[in-house]
């Protein structure tokens, strides 16, 4: 066990750090609000020491992120640049892409589906899968998709998932995302490959993009996140320490009474075989 120490906001601890790899939705927001402090906390950091990268599983290429970020109210003073998941994504699937793929994914992912040069055909004639979440995530459930992912799965398609998630909470809604239905997919003996977090194509993508779009190559990385199977694992398989919060999705496991424990985050963390050098309530600074 590892201990995890808490905090009270970023400034103890950013002094350390020359550069931010931060999750959105958690951390930034819950779907649908800007979560307080986060503003500061984030643009102090950029501010004081060095590039912030909003660094997301969201499956859609990173220039459509700033203006959702833009309605949930964070100013694009608070950051540098975004990197998502959908970006890390185009990487993985060079190596597929002469195959017709079937596609799973709402319509809002249009423009994602758009930027790649790959032809979407049937089920039937199919010979790979690229899931970038449910086709209606209000209503829907991996288990819809059972039969369907049994029948791909026997014939041996791969499926390039372009988020690794499983949920995120939008509002007080949990709802399922492409990373849920990857996870059946595999469990029903299908193959599937992914290039955003915790899987290294993302972190190698920011770094490159920090360097390109700054003229920066930071050495001391701090992560932030909610996410344990994703933020936290991603950041222990990169070497960089994490600063877990305590907003999102594992805010049932690791509060006591409203109140970020250190002994509940310490056991959820040891099930997943995961550590975090800090913890924090609310990104605030």
């Amino acid at each position: 066990m590892v201990d995890t120490r808490l905090i009270a906001g970023l400034r103890e601890i950013a002094g350390d750090y020359d550069g931010l790899l931060c999750d959105a939705w958690g951390v930034i927001h819950n779907g649908q609000t800007l979560y307080p402090g986060v503003e500061e906390a984030l643009t102090n950091f950029r501010q004081q020491q060095g590039p912030v990268v909003v660094l997301t599983n969201a499956p859609r290429p990173s220039h459509l992120i700033p203006a959702q970020l833009d309605r949930i109210g964070l100013s694009r003073g608070a950051y540098d640049l975004v990197v998502t998941s959908g970006d890390a994504t185009h990487q993985v699937i060079k190596d597929l892409a002469d195959k017709p793929f079937f596609r799973i994914g709402p319509a809002k992912d249009d423009a994602m589906f758009e930027a790649l040069s790959i032809q979407f055909t049937s089920s039937d004639e199919a010979e790979a899968i690229f899931c970038s979440g449910v086709n209606d995530d209000f209503t829907e459930t991996p288990e819809d998709y059972r039969g369907m992912l049994t029948s791909l799965a026997e014939r041996g398609l791969p499926m390039v998932c372009a988020n690794p998630d499983i949920v995120v909470k939008f509002g007080d809604k949990i709802i399922y995302c492409a990373g849920a239905i990857g996870q059946l997919y595999e469990e029903l003996g299908g193959k599937v490959l992914l290039g955003g977090k915790p899987f290294g194509p993302i972190y190698d993508l920011a770094r490159a993009r920090i360097k390109d779009e700054t003229g920066k190559s930071p050495k001391r990385f701090l992560v932030i996140g909610d996410g344990i199977d994703t933020d936290i694992r991603g950041a222990n398989n990169q070497n960089y320490d994490c600063l877990f919060i305590a907003d999102g999705i594992f805010a049932e496991e690791a509060r006591d009474q409203g109140q970020l424990s250190a002994a509940k985050l310490a056991s959820a963390l040891d099930a997943r075989g995961v550590h975090a050098a800090y913890g924090l309530d609310s990104l605030v600074w």
